[in-house]
């Protein structure tokens, strides 16, 4: 890349890097550190990234970054978690347990996020530390995701937050049903509704896109 328009690029897309590391902050690492571990890893996607494969920079940067963030923490430390993310993992703990009891059954991640007024991004962080939680493996008996998969430690926190990597190497229509299920957090019948398949179409698929994106994030 012509060094005018890699130097232009990267500073067109500084504000990505303020987003990821604002979300580590609080973990034990300065935030000038994440800022900066964060610039690298934007310096690498605007090296690496091939626009003629037809998706947003932003898309391919994003876990870039992100990955820098994580190693910076695998090299400098325990990762702490925030007073205020602990008090919402409370609270959050508390509508869990009110919704169980209501509807017998345990809230997606979507329904969560509704319940803290937030989006299912911030709430499978809260998740993340409500308890060892969230995968994008269960589901519950109408098909949608919940949150009962136990997961091993705060690494892995950050590892969910790479899905969009494994992302990259999906059909379009594949994206569309990942996003509608896993991130607005959508039933499969509602998210075969919108896509205009059957109830176990989208099962069948959603089985192999996410067979096709754990083949990607185990290298």
């Amino acid at each position: 890349m012509v060094t005018a328009e890699r130097e232009r690029q990267i500073r067109e897309n500084l504000g990505l890097v303020h987003t990821v590391a604002n979300r580590f902050r609080g973990r034990g690492i300065e935030y000038d550190d994440l800022y900066q571990s964060g610039c690298v890893g934007l310096i690498k996607a605007v090296d690496r990234f091939d626009p003629t494969l037809g998706y947003a920079f932003s898309t391919y940067a994003v876990p870039v970054i992100i990955g820098e963030i994580k190693r910076l923490f695998r090299d400098g430390g325990t990762v702490k978690v925030s007073r205020v993310l602990k008090e919402k993992a409370l609270h959050a703990a508390r509508l869990r347990e009110d919704f169980l009891r209501r509807e017998g059954r345990e809230p997606t991640i979507g329904e969560l996020a509704e319940l803290l007024s937030c989006d299912p991004a911030e709430a499978a962080e809260i998740v993340g530390v409500m308890q060892p939680t969230v995968s994008i493996n269960s589901a519950g008996e109408d098909g949608d995701t919940t949150l009962d998969i136990p997961v091993d430690d705060s690494e892995q926190l950050f590892d969910r937050l790479t899905v969009l990597q494994a992302m990259d190497g999906l059909e379009k229509s594949e994206q569309m049903l990942v996003e509608l299920r896993y991130y607005k957090g959508l039933t499969q019948c509602k998210t075969a509704e919108i896509l205009g398949l059957s109830q176990v179409q989208v099962s069948r698929k959603e089985k192999a896109v996410l067979q096709k994106m754990r083949r990607v994030m185990d290298g």
